[in-house]
């Protein structure tokens, strides 16, 4: 059996377009996803290391929430859960805001921020806890002290972790094309439906995952030699 591949199908009609804007939605919805990550992760790190005890316990279900269900449930939850229950005039707004591409965000970062608050706190864990009791003794509030004392530090020591973390948030970016967003899986698809060339519409579609999936990688590792923390 003979396969023979036409790549030049992908160049024909509407096609380029749809690959093009499916790219570009899937990196936006990667980039909001993460910054919303970050945030939320952080936040969350932070709380833990109050020492609060039911503080402690709302971050704690949380995060096994988060790292239990399937992010497409939530996914789902998001899309067809939330909004039945916004009052009428929001529910409207966001309809006229692609409801799909924000809740895939809302989604998608809320699950990933309890991995990243996990990574976080295992970071702050290493630090010696006389490092935040010195901060606080020359007069650092509680928050100052978090912030230019003990993340910047369990940042450098998490990057590995984090940046295996933003790779995976790359990837189940995916997933948001079961409510319709049109990023790139979306995009093969409805080509692969139209030209029948599944081979070649679906390899493209993996080496631009697996490109995009390298160079976060390479930049991580970029980063994790200039950040890392040298034994004296």
């Amino acid at each position: 059996m003979n396969l023979k591949l036409d790549f030049a199908v992908l160049l024909r009609d509407e096609y380029p377009k749809l690959l093009v804007e499916g790219v570009v939605n899937m990196l936006q919805l990667t980039g909001y996803a993460w910054l919303l990550a970050m945030i939320l992760g952080t936040t969350l790190a932070l709380i833990r290391m109050t020492q609060n005890r039911w503080a402690e316990r709302a971050v704690a279900v949380y995060v096994e929430y988060h790292q239990n269900v399937p992010m497409l449930v939530q996914i789902f939850l998001w899309y067809f859960g939330v909004t039945t229950l916004l009052p009428d005039f929001a529910q409207l707004w966001v309809n006229q805001h692609h409801s799909e591409f924000l809740f895939a965000i809302i989604a998608v970062g809320t699950c990933m921020s309890a991995y990243i608050s996990e990574d976080l706190r295992s970071g702050i864990r290493t630090i010696p806890r006389a490092q935040m009791e010195a901060a606080r003794a020359l007069g650092m509030s509680y928050l100052k002290a978090s912030r230019l004392v003990i993340l910047p530090q369990a940042l450098r020591i998490a990057l590995p972790t984090l940046v295996s973390h933003t790779v995976l948030l790359f990837k189940n970016t995916s997933l948001a094309m079961a409510i319709g967003v049109a990023e790139l899986t979306y995009a093969t698809r409805e080509i692969e439906s139209q030209s029948f060339h599944t081979v070649e519409v679906y390899l493209l579609a993996t080496m631009i995952y697996l490109g995009i999936s390298l160079l976060i990688m390479a930049v991580g590792s970029v980063l994790e030699n200039h950040y890392r923390i040298k034994a004296r």
